[in-house]
C-alpha cells in the first residue's frame, strides 16, 4: 500500500455522511448563503448567540426570569457537555471541503453549536420563544454548509441538547411532583 496514496481511507466511495456533507457544503457557493451560515457560525460560537437569548428572555419577562435563567443554565451546560464528549471522541473534523470559517478546536463529533441550539430551542421554546427553533435549525443546517462537521456530528449535538434541556425542563420551570400525604385539599 502506497502511503501517498488517499484513496483508500476506508472505501472506495465516500460514506452517506461524506456525501450529505459535500451537497450541503456546495450550497455555500452562493454568496448569501454563504453569507448567513458564516454570521451563524460566529454568532453560535460559545453558545453566545442562545446565551445572549436567554439573558434577553430573562430582562424581558421578569415574572418568569428564574426559569430563564435556568434555560440558559442548561443551554451552557449542554454546550460544556458537548464540548466534553468531543475531547473523548476526538473525531477529525471534515478534510474534503475546503471550510468557511475557522473552528475554535480540532474535534467534530458532536458539534457544540448543535448541541447549544438545540438546547436552547427546547428550553426557550417552552417558555414561548417561538423564533428559537427555526433559528437552531438553521445554525445546525448552517455548519454542514460551512464545512466544518460531518451531519453525524449535527445529529448527535443536536440529540445532546435536546436531552439535556428535557432532563433539566423540571428543574427550569420549577415544577415539583406533589409529596405523597401534604395535599390534604
Amino acid at each position: 500500500m502506497d502511503p501517498t496514496d488517499h484513496t483508500h481511507h476506508h472505501d472506495e466511495r465516500p460514506d452517506l455522511d461524506h456525501r450529505l456533507l459535500t451537497a450541503f457544503h456546495a450550497r455555500g457557493a452562493r454568496p448569501r448563503v454563504a453569507a448567513a451560515a458564516r454570521t451563524l457560525s460566529l454568532a453560535g460560537e460559545h453558545g453566545a448567540l442562545w446565551i445572549a437569548a436567554g439573558l434577553a428572555g430573562a430582562a424581558a419577562d421578569p415574572r418568569r426570569r428564574r426559569a430563564w435563567l435556568r434555560g440558559t443554565a442548561l443551554t451552557a451546560g449542554a454546550h460544556l457537555a458537548s464540548m466534553g464528549v468531543k475531547r473523548l471522541v476526538r473525531r477529525p473534523r471534515p478534510g474534503h471541503v475546503v471550510p468557511l470559517v475557522r473552528t475554535a478546536g480540532r474535534h467534530s463529533f458532536p458539534s457544540s453549536h448543535a448541541t447549544s441550539a438545540t438546547a436552547a430551542a427546547v428550553a426557550f421554546g417552552a417558555l414561548g420563544a417561538r423564533a428559537v427553533p427555526p433559528l437552531a435549525a438553521a445554525m445546525c443546517l448552517s455548519r454542514l454548509v460551512v464545512g466544518v462537521h460531518y451531519p453525524s456530528d449535527v445529529a448527535a449535538g443536536a440529540a445532546l441538547g435536546a436531552v439535556t434541556a428535557r432532563l433539566g425542563a423540571r428543574w427550569m420551570t420549577g415544577e415539583r411532583r406533589m409529596a405523597g400525604g401534604r395535599d390534604h385539599g
